[in-house]
């Protein structure tokens, strides 16, 4: 049986961790085994799975509050209350990474030009069902406003079309790979071309010519990061789950790369019934 953390252990950890986001947020370098070998004095000497493992609760609670979480560390449920209340706590005496958070999920983003695209498509996260915490009420800052990171950055107009014009750039490649010209030449920036209450984004097809329906959904941050999706957009993927298909396409301004939950969106995701946030855990 593993040792019990102790509040000072986490108190440790979890200010080790926001100062390793922050500077990965501003765009800076920084090794994780330095923080980790620097860290153990303060964890009894934890073993390096120990420490790996509670960094991937903290970015499991961080998504829960709507914050980016750290490369490489992905979120891992079964998190302690106290462990919400420490994030908490620490992330409102950190006015530098707020401001981090926020320049990083308002930062324009075009599509790149060239992209190895037999290298983006990558297996979806399952969905996961084990107990963890309710998330609790996010407060206010000490400025008055309430931050969702995460929902903010969905609502970044130019990282969505950037995503949106990288699937294009991807069906025609995927099309054409598979000797299918007339098609690649036949898809279409439905989103551009006749609106954006479609229910979708991008009409491709199949090798058959069948119509593919392809809703994108965009993030500069990991694979397990939450999306956002409208009632009209859960609607359609009902109506037409034959044809549906959701492009989650992450790490965009890295290496963009992407997967592909086909189907109703309800059964990939657990929904949050009032906002329609669309997560794995």
């Amino acid at each position: 049986m593993s040792q019990h953390w102790t509040i000072e252990e986490v108190e440790a950890i979890v200010a080790d961790h926001l100062q390793m986001l922050t500077m990965e947020l501003a765009g800076q370098r920084y090794s994780k085994a330095e923080h980790r070998r620097r860290l153990q004095v303060k964890l009894n000497n934890r073993s390096d799975g120990s420490i790996e493992f509670k960094h991937c609760n903290i970015s499991a609670v961080l998504i829960q509050l709507g914050i980016p979480y750290i490369r490489g560390y992905q979120p891992r449920s079964n998190y302690q209350a106290v462990l919400v209340n420490v994030v908490m706590d620490r992330f409102h005496q950190r006015s530098l990474l707020d401001e981090a958070a926020l320049a990083a999920v308002q930062q324009p983003a075009i599509a790149p030009i060239s992209t190895d695209f037999a290298r983006t498509v990558t297996q979806a996260p399952l969905r996961q069902l084990g107990a963890a915490e309710p998330a609790p009420d996010w407060p206010w800052n000490r400025n008055g406003y309430k931050r969702d990171y995460l929902e903010r950055e969905a609502q970044n107009q130019s990282l969505g079309l950037a995503g949106e014009e990288f699937v294009l750039q991807f069906e025609h490649w995927r099309l054409n790979a598979l000797d299918k010209s007339t098609l690649s030449d036949r898809v279409e920036h439905v989103a551009q071309s006749k609106g954006d209450g479609l229910g979708y984004d991008v009409l491709s097809f199949e090798p058959d010519g069948r119509e593919r329906f392809i809703e994108v959904k965009t993030t500069a941050f990991g694979k397990d990061t939450p999306f956002f999706v409208t009632k009209n957009e859960l609607s359609f993927s009902r109506a037409a789950s034959q044809q549906f298909h959701l492009y989650r396409l992450f790490e965009f301004r890295k290496q963009p790369r992407l997967f592909d939950l086909v189907g109703k969106i309800s059964d990939h995701c657990l929904l949050d019934p009032v906002s329609y946030r669309a997560s794995f855990s």
